[in-house]
């Protein structure tokens, strides 16, 4: 079974820290992972510090789409090249990833959402996504035992599956086989700063000399970079997800309409989870701070989100986590090495009604195990991919539930960004001055 670890993990990557590196790399999900892997074949000494385990948090909670489809227009290159690099990532590495292109489905209940399908389309077309529009009775012919009256639907025959917590603890060996340090249980709980750049990093065991940092800390990105005065309206928000028992297949690849997606996944079960963006929001400091700029996001996701009026003990933005610390001592990233959430039961077991109603033939699902994960998210819901201001960092977060598809993209990308060379997509709009330089924030365009 390839389910999201717990704190209880042994640690697989314990080497010693070396004195010195080029990059230094915050963070051991998907996006530091990739990256250090993309700096490394460029023949940089690169070393990744992981507070807890590498996948701990989102990167192996997350559904396992790698999708193209209804990505924000400005994500979409991206996306592409991350699609031709997984393909590349499973030829080289076999069936350790569980990668399939089984495609994704979006299903419409509404002419309305039909219709918002129909215009995405001219973004998949533009960059050469095969994204085709489906009636019903297609809909009905890709899903087997279906009783559900949806209008159409929105298929990606290119898009691609893969199993998270299997797939990038096994990137990390591999990159760990090719000369990437990898050190977990080791935050990082400061930076060295010296003559106004970076100059290394301060670890819970010890120093590490390097010009060079890329934050991809996921939901503790804010709370790290408050200590420098460096600002960005990041915050988390809860996402439950469940994986049934083995069950026939219905659909080899995902699917989603607004009350449940699911994923087929190797074991032969499905990974369920509440559709429509459906989230719980602890609110806490940070939260209060950012109200006015995630207004245009709130209203555009009315009725979508659970309020919880605290975050529990230990997390990014709860009220009692430190925002100051000494460097000498624990830091918040020490004192809660892995964020690992209690699930919403209750909005999983309306997926559970749901899929029953829509596959009346397999009855209720059984969940095997259910788990949740904290997503990173920004007011426009795209990342944060540039330099910050302190020369040497580089900051890559907010990947707002879309990290995992997209991650071996991004890597390749911030991997340029550190070197300086040719990053080959268009950046403005996830630049990081957008929070600060009187922009309007816009929540993306996708689906």
């Amino acid at each position: 079974m390839s389910f999201p670890i717990h704190d209880g993990s042994p640690v697989r990557f314990a080497g010693p820290l070396p004195q010195r590196v080029d990059v230094a790399i915050i963070g051991g999900g998907i996006i530091g992972v990739m990256t250090a892997w993309f700096l490394r074949a460029k023949g940089l000494s690169v070393l990744i510090c992981e507070k807890g385990r590498i996948a701990g948090e989102q990167s192996s909670r997350n559904w396992g789409w790698i999708r193209q489809q209804g990505r924000d227009p400005d994500e979409l290159p991206i996306m592409v090249e991350s699609l031709a690099i997984w393909r590349q990532l499973a030829a080289d590495m076999g069936d350790v990833l569980g990668f399939h292109q089984t495609g994704v489905l979006y299903l419409a209940k509404t002419d309305a959402e039909l219709a918002g399908f129909e215009a995405w389309t001219a973004h998949a077309k533009a960059h050469g996504v095969g994204s085709v529009l489906q009636s019903a009775g297609d809909v009905s012919a890709r899903l087997k035992g279906a009783s559900a009256q949806w209008k159409g639907g929105l298929f990606t025959a290119s898009d691609a599956r893969a199993e998270p917590w299997v797939a990038v603890p096994a990137l990390a060996k591999v990159a760990a086989g090719r000369g990437v340090m990898i050190r977990e249980n080791c935050a990082v709980r400061a930076l060295d700063i010296a003559g106004g750049k970076v100059a290394g990093i301060v670890t819970e065991a010890g120093r590490v000399g390097c010009d060079q940092v890329v934050l991809a800390g996921g939901s503790w990105s804010r709370l790290f970079l408050q200590r420098y005065g460096v600002k960005i309206p990041q915050l988390s928000v809860l996402a439950s997800v469940g994986a049934t028992e083995p069950m026939p297949e219905i659909f080899p690849g995902g699917a989603a309409d607004d009350d449940f997606a699911f994923r087929r996944r190797e074991d032969g079960g499905y990974t369920i989870a509440p559709g429509g963006a459906q989230h719980d929001f602890f609110i806490g400091r940070d939260a209060f701070a950012s109200l006015f700029t995630y207004l245009p996001t709130l209203r555009a996701e009315a009725g979508k989100t659970t309020f919880r009026l605290r975050s529990p003990k230990g997390y990014p933005d709860a009220w009692g986590t430190p925002r100051h610390w000494s460097e000498e001592g624990p830091s918040p990233f020490e004192a809660l090495r892995i964020l690992n959430p209690t699930p919403n039961m209750k909005s999983l077991g309306k997926v559970q009604d749901a899929f029953a109603r829509a596959f009346p033939s397999l009855a209720r699902p059984r969940l095997q195990t259910a788990w949740a994960g904290m997503i990173d998210t920004l007011p426009d819901v795209v990342p944060v991919v540039d330099h910050v201001p302190i020369p040497g960092l580089t900051l890559a977060t907010g990947m707002c539930g879309h990290g995992f598809g997209i991650g071996p993209g991004i890597g390749r990308v911030v991997a340029d960004l550190v070197t300086g060379g040719t990053v080959g997509h268009d950046l403005h709009r996830f630049r990081f001055a957008r929070f600060s330089d009187g922009s309007k924030i816009n929540p993306a365009t996708g689906l």
